[in-house]
Parts: structure tokens; sequence; C-alpha cells
């Protein structure tokens, strides 16, 4: 099989303090199947890896020696052009899982995940979507729940019938890509829509919007977010 055109390339920045495990993950993210792996050992290395690097995702360890994952992803998203960062974690521990979410990450996966689910996940959070692991969704929502609550005003009857439509979608995991194709609407369409629910509802990213969901039962409990 032959290499990819690095125009093509999803860039990665895989940051985690265990050489083996940056080089396992470069084993799965290989450059043949369409991503360019780029790495640091410590949080406090990232603002210069993606510097140097331009990642279009950031694969963030959460315990690490100096700045941990959360930590480094809450300063990471008070940039404005920053990737977008996807948690791969050993601990299932809700709090610290739920931690990341409120920091501004895109969704999380555990490591002992396969090589299948760790691909699809970085290539959805690079598109703009959200990843959150099947096996421990439920629980972290009930911890990112009780830390962050539903804005003030925040009323799932002041989206029109398509934002809920929209919403659903989003809560399922589904890019505005995908979401455009199940309406049969356009992607800028959609970006309006998703753009209105967030300003409705005070939302401030798809992570919210997936949690906002559940609550209000637009998604029922138990329900899959990675449909398709």
């Amino acid at each position: 099989m032959t290499s990819q055109p690095d125009e093509q390339l999803i860039g990665v920045l895989v940051v985690d303090d265990q050489e083996l495990v940056r080089g396992g993950l470069r084993r799965i993210l290989r450059r043949r199947d369409g991503f360019a792996v780029s790495e640091c050992a410590d949080g406090d290395e990232v603002p210069a890896a993606i510097a140097a690097n331009r990642p279009d995702v950031v694969l963030m360890d959460l315990r690490m020696k100096r700045i941990g994952g959360i930590e480094a992803t809450r300063t990471l998203r008070t940039r404005a052009d920053a990737p977008p960062v996807l948690v791969l974690t050993t601990f299932d521990d809700d709090q610290l899982l739920s931690g990341a979410l409120r920091a501004g990450a895109a969704g999380f996966l555990l490591k002992d995940s396969p090589a299948e689910d760790l691909i699809r996940a970085v290539r959805t959070v690079a598109r703009g979507g959200s990843w959150l692991d099947p096996s421990v969704t439920p629980r972290v929502l009930t911890a990112y729940r009780s830390a962050r609550p539903t804005p003030a005003g925040g009323r799932l009857g002041e989206l029109t019938v398509r934002e809920v439509e929209v919403l659903e979608l989003i809560a399922r995991g589904r890019l505005n890509s995908e979401i455009a194709s199940a309406l049969g609407i356009s992607e800028v369409t959609v970006k309006s829509h998703v753009g209105h629910i967030f300003g409705k509802l005070g939302l401030r990213d798809r992570a919210a919007a997936i949690v906002f969901a559940f609550d209000h039962g637009v998604v029922a409990p138990g329900e899959s977010t990675l449909e398709g």
C-alpha cells in the first residue's frame, strides 16, 4: 500500500509521558492509513509542539509528570486556533474524564479500546465531531452534570423543530456533513443551526450539547452516541 500525499494526511500530536505508549500509537496511526504523527512527552511541551507541527487533532494523556492533560487542554482551548483534543487514558475515573470535557476536550477514549475505535475517534474529532467512549459515557455525563449544571435559561423549548433534529444528530456523534446528508440540507445550513443551538442553550461545544441532549430526553439513556 502506498502512502497518501501529505495534504491528505490527518496531523496528530500524541501527548504522553510513556515512550512505549507513544510508540504503540505511532504503529496504529500509520502514514499509509492517512495519519502524520508527531509527539511530545508532557503537557508543558504542547504549545511548542503545536507551533512546530500544526496538528489537526491532539491525542492527550490525562496523567503526566509535570502538566496533566486537563490543565494542558484548558490552556490550549483558550486559543482561538487551537486544534481539538481527544483524551486517551487508562483511567475510567468519572471525575477525571468529566473534568477533561469541562476543560474543552472534544471527547475521550480508553487506552484498552480496539485500534479501530482509536482510528475512528481520531478521524471524527479531526473533522469537527465528538467522541465519547460508550463504555463509560453514562457515568461521565452524570459527573459532568453535577459539576456543571445546565446554564440558566437554556431550555429545549427555545429550539425550532429543525434545531432539535440537529441536536439529536450531534448527540449521536454525527459530523456536520453527515447531519446535512441525513436531513437533506446543506452543510452551511447545518453550521448555522449548530450556532443557533449553542447560542440559545448557552453551550460552548459539542460535548456540552451531548450532555444537554441526554439531560432533556433528546437521546434516551443507554443509547449510543456513536451510531454509524
